[in-house]
């Protein structure tokens, strides 16, 4: 059996292989302050009276917090009532926020060998944790909510295998660009990524290269546990026991995709679709200007990314032409980063640092673009009018470039400056 398949017979104690349907219960249902109200309402249709499993759910407020208008500041409310009303223990707000899928890997509420799901299509994030974890709709959220279970057609694989050394600024943003360019955005569509070969990786660069497996169609993405992961989960407060699965020797997987590291420069995923992949050295030549610079998300917001962010800002300052924004994914990787000075740099540049939010990723608050504008993001995605105006233009990049960019007021990589 995959890595998937794994998972899913320790749940159900049997083995299953792709394309079977099984009825599975969940460790961890995750809802954010947009889709946890729906949620919420189906609930109570039903006349549930209690969680099946109360601390198998968590509810972060994070799209919009602090709230940016009456109508968020509602749905928030909704969730905030449930949450008191059925005493839950883990409501993420205001005083201990962050984005939710930087959040809960932090909090001990992801386990490897878990199945996650989440109201939110970047919940694969957490495969990095050598976890099932995928999105679902609301009202799936909701019977999970009643039932602590859902339905799953096992997904079947695709082994992604990484050979040769990570390149100078190359992490594990630029390997799923590479990855989803070569895929398209539908090449993966209701399978599962698993990922091989990745030692070199960090677990910020895993939870980037999981995080976009969604934009290649892909029901989850997942990475065995090893010993970065361990080495992670030392500092972490795990709530459940890790189960860690390996995948079989012969099992099997629809297709295998060698990707060179030797070979892989940076990607920027120009607009309007994550699969639009080209080489920095090819986007440089373009000398593509900017408005924006953008750090942050679930994607590219954690620790790591903020300190390569400086190591790139310290000194200089951002172009006269171009905003930066910087936005920590937590509010515990926003005080380390102040512990570091790397709050200072950031101020002495010229970026404008927010508190720990959605907002800006999907065009939501905290950094809207204008007509015609174009910005350079550590996002995950780059649609017609997903940071604001639709005549506006994203491109997707490590924090690296992002940082570089912002400098010389073009795309460009940190070699150019």
């Amino acid at each position: 059996m995959t890595l998937t398949e794994q998972i899913f017979a320790n749940h159900i104690n049997k083995e299953v292989k792709a394309n079977d349907i099984v009825d599975c219960p969940i460790d961890m249902v995750i809802g954010n302050d947009i889709t946890t109200p729906i949620s919420i309402k189906q609930f109570e249709k039903s006349k549930a009276q209690k969680l099946a499993n109360p601390d198998g759910f968590a509810i972060v407020l994070d799209h919009y917090i602090p709230a940016k208008d009456i109508l968020s500041a509602n749905q928030a409310k909704i969730s905030r009532d449930f949450a008191k009303k059925h005493n839950l223990k883990y409501l993420f707000d205001e005083k201990n926020m962050g984005i939710e899928h930087a959040l809960l890997p932090e909090n001990g509420l992801i386990s490897p060998g878990d199945v996650i799901i989440g109201a939110d299509s970047h919940t694969c994030t957490h495969g990095a944790l050598g976890a099932f974890a995928t999105g679902m709709g609301s009202t799936d959220l909701a019977y999970a909510m009643i039932t602590g279970k859902n339905w799953f057609k096992i997904p079947s694989a695709i082994k992604v295998l990484f050979r040769g050394k990570l390149q100078e600024y190359v992490y594990g943003k630029d390997l799923i660009l590479e990855i989803i360019r070569i895929l398209g955005v539908d090449g993966a569509l209701y399978k599962s990524l698993e990922f091989f070969g990745i030692e070199e990786l960090d677990m910020d660069s895993r939870f980037s290269l999981c995080n976009m497996a969604i934009e290649a169609g892909a029901k989850n993405g997942i990475c065995a546990v090893d010993d970065v992961t361990k080495d992670f989960l030392k500092n972490v407060d795990l709530k459940r026991k890790m189960v860690e699965v390996k995948a079989d020797e012969n099992a099997k997987y629809e297709r295998i995709l060698e990707i060179d590291l030797d070979k892989l420069s940076p990607v920027v995923a120009h607009p309007f679709l994550p699969s639009n992949g080209k080489s920095i050295e090819q986007t440089a030549s373009m000398k593509i200007k900017i408005d924006q610079a953008f750090i942050g998300s679930c994607t590219n917001g954690r620790l790591s990314d903020l300190r390569i962010a400086a190591s790139i800002l310290k000194g200089k300052k951002v172009h006269k032409d171009v905003r930066m924004i910087i936005t920590p994914a937590t509010t515990k990787i926003a005080l380390q980063a102040q512990k570091e000075g790397l709050m200072d740099i950031f101020a002495e540049a010229g970026c404008v640092v927010s508190n720990p939010t959605c907002g800006a990723c999907l065009g939501g608050y905290m950094g809207i673009l204008a007509d015609n504008e174009k910005c350079i993001s550590t996002t995950n995605r780059n649609f017609i009018g997903r940071m604001g105006a639709r005549s506006s233009q994203v491109y997707l990049s490590n924090s690296a470039i992002s940082a570089a960019s912002a400098i010389k007021g073009y795309i460009c990589s940190p070699n150019d400056l």
